[in-house]
Formats: structure tokens, sequence, C-alpha cells
């Protein structure tokens, strides 16, 4: 099975090119966060050099969330329009578990953050068991003082990647030396590890069913929502 995985959740841009679970090409960068500009020329790029052709491929394995709202929809529209223009398979996988597939030891629980600003974040706890990432704890966006009221409860060791700086010094006053501070490389999604964890998920049985999974509202549904205090917010596009 010939896979494109794509993560422009955040910053770093990842795009690989697998073959089962053999990796043609991988391109990562991590200087700018100018994805509209290099995601499509980057995938061209890597199918070109893996020596395929777009319709070799078989199945497009997305990060589709929690990140950057930018982020996150230039890569499920890339991922849906490639899936919906080839006729191919679509895998969306979470952001957050891409970031935890770098973590590959059992003896932790890992737990990735992205920043949500003002001691807010994107989170999530895993454990790496038996060569398989497990969810301990599902995706969340919330905030530093309640997510380690969370993990306190856990008498294992927990290492942090990601956006670990914010969050360093208050996680270690209460967890201790239970904190481990992964290596920063660690914070960079391998979209190889992607594609490989996606290679053994179902594809989603309707493309055009895929969004986005910010785990926050928009601006725009915040502010709708502040004016419509009593009323759903996944529908108010259609009743502004």
């Amino acid at each position: 099975m010939k896979i494109l995985a794509i993560n422009t959740s955040n910053q770093p841009l990842s795009v690989a090119v697998l073959d089962n679970d053999q990796l043609l090409a991988q391109t990562t960068i991590t200087t700018h966060r100018k994805h509209a500009e290099f995601l499509m020329p980057v995938i061209e790029d890597l199918v070109q050099k893996a020596d395929l052709k777009p319709t070799d491929l078989d199945r497009v394995v997305v990060a589709a969330g929690p990140g950057s709202y930018t982020g996150i929809r230039m890569a499920v529209t890339a991922a849906k329009t490639i899936a919906s223009t080839l006729g191919i398979e679509l895998v969306p996988v979470s952001s957050l578990l891409n970031l935890a597939l770098n973590v590959q030891e059992e003896d932790v629980l890992i737990n990735p953050i992205f920043d949500g600003r003002n001691q807010n974040m994107f989170t999530g706890l895993y454990r790496y068991r038996s060569r398989r990432i497990q969810t301990v704890i599902e995706d969340q966006h919330t905030n530093l003082t309640k997510w380690l009221e969370t993990v306190s409860r856990y008498d294992q060791r927990i290492i942090i990647l990601g956006d670990t700086d914010p969050f360093e010094r208050s996680m270690r006053d209460v967890l201790h030396n239970r904190l481990v501070v992964a290596n920063p490389y660690l914070g960079i999604p391998s979209a190889t590890l992607l594609g490989l964890y996606g290679l053994s998920q179902s594809p989603v049985p309707v493309v055009d069913a895929v969004v986005p999974r910010y785990l926050r509202l928009t601006k725009a549904e915040a502010d709708w929502k502040k004016l419509h205090p009593n009323e759903d917010t996944h529908d108010y596009v259609e009743k502004v």
C-alpha cells in the first residue's frame, strides 16, 4: 500500500511517502509556518522522488488536530482534496498521538503538549505497550491546573514533549522526580511514524465528512456563542 502522510498541525511541516512499512521519502521543515506556500510543492516533490505518480497512492494519512487552526485546516483540506480527486482512502489521526509516537518506551506515560497560551494546553495521555500506542486520557483543551489535578493521580513517570517550556516548572512542582522532559527533537512530529500508524487504522467511510479537530471554539464561534448563549454552536453559521 502506497501511503502519503501529512502533518502541518503546528510550526513543523512533515510529509512522508511510504510503501507499506518502508519509507520512500520524507521532508520535515521547522523554520517557519508558511505551509500554504510549501505543502503542495513538497508533496509533489516527494511523490516524484519516491518514483511514483499521484495515481499510485492508495491512502492519505493526515494529522487532523488539535493544533494551529490554519495548519490543521490546511492539512485536512489538502488530504481530503487528494483523497477525493484520486478516489483513495483517508485516515485522520490525532496530532497529539502523532507526537506521542516519538516515545516508544513502555515504562512511562507519554504526555504530548501543544501550547494553548495563558496556561492553557492541548494535551492527552498515552502509553506505549506491546509495540502499540494506547490512549490513557483522550485529547483535550484544558488549563494547566486542571491537567495537573488529573495526571497527579498516576504514580508512573510522565514524559512531556512538544511545547514543554511554558509548563515544565509548574509540572515539576507537582510531579517532582516523576516528571521527565523529552529531548527537544522528540517534539518534532514525524510523518513517517504517522504513516506507519495510519497503515494499521481503518479509513473513514466518507471522505467529505472529515473535519479538523480543533478541540476549542474558533474566535468566530466564541463570538457567536456570546451573542447566542442558549443555542448550539456547531451550526452557528446557518443561524446567523
